[in-house]
């Protein structure tokens, strides 16, 4: 027997473009000599698809995607996930569910038992879990079904489930499991993922079909590498991350375990390709094209702007360069070099005059008291107001070039260089931007040496630099990373080593700037916990006081 997986790019609610993409990976399975050809999780609809669920319409647009699938089931067999009602009137109103089809009909049907609540997840708001468990038999196989979170709770050290769905399954003696996934992407998952299939297999000796979503949906992207695991255990093969594919595996071949591939796993080459996805699905899932940056001459604009033109062409990436008095003059020239480099138009308009006319009006108001934050911030919107007329005259979305670092302390000005329509690199703090530059730079130098090497700042008055207001971003990331990724209060941050009135001092200026990331543009999501979605923090509070 034949399985293809079919490793593909949905759109949210495109159900008409869904389901022609998977009518013509049926055609290429068929082609492969494939018996089965199996898609992700909910492939009908796109995932996630949030509060759409909410609309009967959004429901029978993809119960009619199942119809038009039976259809193309008569020569081989469709496993694919879609929402599906619950005709009973107690519980939610939908179930999670994947679907086995042959011979033009519904051979059967398994919902998603366990229902993650959790970090990016919501699933439990809308579906009602399974309470019943079966196999479907074709062409004298046993096959067991299941989606994604099913297979979670094995292979961790904190199980959140008191079920495993597959001890239920496998009293039918399944033959194999075909597991339909929408698992996100974050830097440390694909080794993790692998940890937890290879946990299943070793507690139930069946080979292992694992079939994930490939793409960006807003913040959230996935990064395919799905998996076919032989029953000893091993990996029999890793698909391509970030790339759609569509592949055809022998499941006697699957048994021997003939082959053995894994996918590369450098935390910073995946950050890199994850955030280059990231943009590109952002930009052509919505119909965008073109985008604008703010070019400083810093390492994050230069950073933002190399992805940006990796994702969407040189062609389609404009910057504006906006130095002021304060401006070094190697800011310019480290921004030209850039320009060059990636064969980018740019525009440099001088802001000096701007902000002195905007500072006269507002003198008699400050009454002559000393520079400080606020002019500072003048600065900032002023550059912010010239971007977001270029991108409403012209159509360019502005991107976001702040990172993780800066978002997390407030170290950024609403309204300024906090604008954008998309935050690129946010998910990834300083130290880390500064190793994905490097790693851009790999072959050949993209971005100058001389931004990379020199001290960040934000010049937004005489001299400045960063260190000036923060602590070096070498012991700021690490606590950081304790407090936000970790969960760890101050008392056990203090007790690693670091210095007390420090950790209270960061900490507090990560709280109080809660309200900034509220206004904030999505964030792309690579790390275990980013800003947005998965971290739901109240605005007002006083646990550090």
């Amino acid at each position: 027997m034949k399985i293809s997986i079919a490793q593909l790019n949905y759109i949210i609610g495109d159900f008409e473009g869904n389901t022609a993409k998977m009518l013509n990976a049926v055609e290429i399975a068929k082609k492969q000599g494939a018996d089965i050809v199996a898609f992700s999780e909910l492939a009908t609809s796109g995932y996630p698809p949030r509060d759409f669920l909410e609309f009967n319409d959004f429901i029978n647009r993809a119960d009619k995607s199942i119809e038009i699938l039976k259809k193309a089931s008569y020569d081989i067999a469709i496993v694919v996930g879609s929402p599906t009602k619950n005709p009973v009137i107690e519980g939610k109103d939908l179930y999670n569910s994947v679907f086995f089809l042959y011979e033009g009909e519904e051979k059967f049907r398994q919902h998603k038992t366990l229902l993650p609540t959790y970090d990016i997840f919501d699933e439990y708001r809308y579906f009602e879990p399974a309470s019943e468990w079966g196999i479907v038999e074709f062409k004298g196989k046993k096959i067991a079904l299941n989606i994604c979170e099913d297979l979670w709770n094995l292979g961790n050290e904190n199980p959140l489930y008191t079920i495993n769905p597959m001890d239920e399954v496998i009293k039918y003696n399944p033959d194999f499991v075909i597991n339909v996934s929408a698992s996100p992407f974050d830097y440390k998952q694909g080794k993790i993922r692998l940890k937890v299939l290879k946990a299943n297999v070793d507690r139930y000796n069946i080979p292992l079909f694992y079939i994930n979503h490939v793409g960006a949906q807003t913040e959230l992207i996935f990064d395919g590498g799905s998996v076919v695991m032989s029953p000893n255990s091993e990996v029999y093969e890793e698909m391509v991350y970030f790339k759609e594919e569509i592949k055809t595996f022998d499941l006697d071949d699957v048994k021997k375990n003939s082959k053995n591939i894994e996918q590369q796993k450098n935390k910073i080459a995946l950050i890199h390709d994850a955030l280059v996805l990231g943009v590109k699905d952002y930009f052509g899932k919505l119909g965008f094209k073109k985008a604008i940056i703010g070019l400083s001459g810093g390492l994050d604009s230069a950073l933002t702007t190399a992805i940006a033109v990796e994702a969407l062409g040189n062609e389609n990436v404009f910057v504006i360069m906006m130095p002021s008095q304060f401006s070094s003059e190697h800011s310019i020239t480290d921004s030209i070099d850039l320009c060059d480099n990636l064969e980018i138009d740019y525009e440099i308009i001088k802001i000096e005059d701007i902000y002195k006319e905007f500072t006269s009006k507002l003198n008699p108001l400050f009454k002559e008291l000393p520079f400080n934050v606020a002019e500072e911030n003048i600065q900032a919107r002023t550059r912010g107001t010239l971007l977001m007329g270029y991108s409403n005259k012209f159509g360019n979305i502005l991107l976001n070039t702040t990172n993780k670092s800066e978002m997390a302390v407030g170290y950024g000005t609403l309204y300024g260089d906090l604008a954008g329509g998309l935050s690129v690199i946010a998910d990834i703090y300083k130290t880390e931007a500064y190793e994905v530059a490097r790693y851009i730079n790999r072959d050949d130098i993209i971005i100058p040496c001389h931004i990379i090497n020199k001290p960040p700042s934000a010049e937004l008055r005489p001299n400045q630099f960063d260190s000036d207001s923060l602590p070096d971003y070498d012991v700021l990331d690490k606590i950081l990373f304790e407090y936000i990724e970790k969960r760890k209060g101050p008392k056990e941050i203090i007790k690693m080593g670091f210095d007390k009135k420090l950790v209270k001092r960061v900490l507090r200026m990560v709280n109080i700037n809660e309200f900034k990331r509220y206004q904030t543009a999505p964030v792309l999501r690579v790390s275990k916990k980013a800003f947005g979605m998965g971290r739901r923090m109240p605005i007002v509070a006083r646990y550090l006081s």
